[in-house]
């Protein structure tokens, strides 16, 4: 097995996936409890801290400590108007630290202040985790994945996020790129083909269009999407139909008890998932609120008018992407759908009827084809020598115009969208003002004409123009975008050579590098306390299962004891049970001091009832 190999990282919003190229094809690794994909959820209790599964299956019962979504929120400020609208639905405490969205949950006693990156790099833990056990060595290279509409700033915060969690980030590749190496591995592509990637997810959407050459070069033409689109938010919706439902028949607010909001909105996802087989749902919650259980029915097309305004709202970022490819619908060969959302019969539908009845391709896995794409990805920056990669070669496109700030705050941009990536441009500016020595550089991303309706990535000053009056020096400004999308921006005074540039960071809430190199050593101290967690919840569980076998032995031995003998190993077992029940805290020497405590006392009486 080669000592490089790396593994391709799906990064979800509400589940993620990891795979591997292995012995000529990909393979996608199974977690701990054999499933082929994890839930991006984290759980912090008392006594330990849960990834996956584990944090999932008990959010009912925990919903102020169990973080989700950390997707929605990576990359972006607090007070960003999409991250105030997700607040009214998480269970979970969001506040403003310097601007940057901090969960706020309570760990082993403690308050804890997690950012979105944290989260998301003990997901990412958990999937490197998963790979090396199945490997069976240690990984620190991977390819992670992003939607195609991810801006600078979310695409750092996810490369940061991959760092905290160890891992040495080869690329970040965008989904839909990932989904059509799926594809095009699949069909075995020779000739050239336009196809179109629709992916939506639980809780971003993008669309992208590329074009397959020869089989071996994926070039994207062309991307759109919505990073606050998904599954989540049709989940929202029906969430809030049903409680006003409730509301209108019992008079009790669900919206304001967390944990009954939760068990409502798991009932609500089983019941939209069903209706992908069925044209009704039910909704069955017992005693959710002041014991009244909630019963109810939801037909597939009231869900489809419920949602029929965001169903509908894909199809405008399709129009789009075709716009910029400047391609119409008879050129597009395939439409591949991914992602678990194009479950969703209405959406196929609406699809398949824009594009004049033409049959949808289904063929690839919509849970896996993302992290097949970055496992194929990972394997070729790897140097995995199949001959079915080695010459793959991929050209992807930024997703937003990219510019800086000149007179009356309008926007010059220096690289459109859609450009190929990597892409290095220059503009020449000049002063505005006579013996100018110095220029504010403010870099900017989006469409608008006016600076202050796009996002701002960063800004720096260039000094030391040489004096001379307005509209004489000449300042070029450079911006290079590398193969992970990340811009870097130089300005230069031709005449006398001076110089600054920025790398993109730390605007728009993203982390300093001492914030980063401090979670790292959070990261280090969590593993510590989970790898000790284990090793007491093994102690406890050898204590436990020699008292219930010991329990066991004496309700089978019969006439081997007598009654004082009998209750002599009663009195030990309810001593233990006792202990038990009242150090769920306990540490792995207390449990093996327990142990041998019992051993010694019931050793004699074992040996003649076992």
């Amino acid at each position: 097995m080669a000592s490089n190999i790396a593994i391709g990282i799906d990064l979800g919003t509400t589940f993620s996936c990891v795979g591997v190229w292995q012995n000529g094809r990909v393979e996608i690794i199974a977690n701990d409890q054999g499933n082929r994909t994890t839930p991006s959820y984290v759980a912090f209790t008392d006594c330990e801290r849960l990834i996956g599964e584990g944090a999932r299956n008990q959010v009912a019962i925990n919903p102020h400590n169990t973080v989700f979504d950390a997707k929605r929120m990576i990359g972006r400020r607090f007070d960003d108007e999409k991250i105030q609208e997700d607040m009214n639905h998480w269970p979970f405490k969001v506040v403003d630290d310097g601007g940057k969205p901090k969960i706020q949950v309570e760990h082993l006693g403690e308050q804890k202040m997690l950012t979105p990156e944290e989260i998301s790099s003990m997901v990412l833990v958990k999937l490197k985790e998963t790979a090396e056990v199945y490997l069976g060595q240690q990984v620190t290279d991977a390819v992670i994945t992003v939607p195609a509409y991810f801006n600078d700033s979310q695409r750092q915060a996810t490369k940061d996020a991959g760092k905290i969690a160890g891992l040495n980030v080869l690329k970040i590749l965008v989904e839909p790129t990932a989904a059509a190496l799926a594809y095009g591995l699949d069909k075995n592509v020779k000739d050239q083909r336009n196809i179109l990637v629709f992916d939506l997810g639980g809780g971003t959407f993008d669309v992208s269009i590329l074009q397959i050459n020869n089989g071996n070069v994926f070039e994207v033409k062309s991307t759109a999407g919505d990073t606050h689109l998904g599954g989540e938010d049709f989940d929202n919706i029906l969430v809030a139909h049903l409680a006003e439902e409730f509301k209108r028949k019992y008079k009790k607010d669900v919206m304001s008890c967390p944990r009954a909001l939760r068990r409502l909105r798991v009932a609500a996802e089983r019941a939209k998932k069903s209706l992908s087989s069925s044209t009704r749902g039910s909704i069955d919650v017992d005693a959710l609120i002041d014991g009244i259980d909630f019963h109810t029915i939801i037909s597939r097309a009231r869900f489809d008018e419920l949602c029929g305004n965001l169903f509908r709202s894909t199809l405008e970022h399709v129009d789009k992407a075709l716009m910029d490819a400047e391609l119409d619908k008879s050129s597009i060969h395939d439409v591949v759908l991914v992602g678990g959302s194009i479950r969703i019969l209405k959406i196929q539908s609406l699809l398949q009827t824009y594009f004049c009845g033409k049959t949808l391709n289904l063929s690839i896995n919509p849970d896996e084809a993302v992290a097949y794409g970055a496992a194929v990805q990972a394997a070729i920056l790897s140097k995995e020598p199949s001959f079915l990669i080695k010459n793959l070669t991929l050209i992807d496109v930024t997703p937003l115009s990219l510019g800086m700030r000149i007179l009356e705050g309008s926007m010059s941009i220096i690289i459109p969208r859609n450009a190929p990536i990597p892409c290095k441009k220059a503009n020449e500016y000049t002063t505005t003002v006579n013996n100018q020595m110095a220029v504010d550089i403010y870099v900017f991303e989006g469409e608008r004409i006016l600076c202050k309706d796009n996002n701002l990535l960063g800004s720096f000053t260039l000094t030391g123009i040489e004096p001379a009056p307005e509209g004489v020096p000449k300042i070029e400004v450079i911006f290079d975008i590398d193969a992970n999308g990340i811009l870097n921006v130089t300005a230069t005074s031709k005449k006398n050579g001076c110089t600054n540039s920025i790398v993109i960071k730390n605007e728009k809430g993203r982390l300093s590098t001492e914030e980063i190199e401090l979670m790292i050593m959070e990261a280090e101290k969590y593993k510590a306390q989970d790898e000790k967690q284990r090793s007491n919840l093994k102690a406890r569980n050898i204590l436990e299962n020699f008292v219930y076998d010991m329990k066991q032995a004496l309700d089978n031995a019969g006439e081997r004891l007598n009654q004082s003998e009998k209750t002599i190993v009663n009195h030990e077992y309810d001593l233990v049970i006792q202990w038990l029940d009242d150090n769920h805290l306990a540490e792995k020497e207390e449990y093996e001091h327990k142990y041998k405590e019992i051993q010694n006392n019931v050793s004699k009486l074992m040996k003649i009832i076992q």
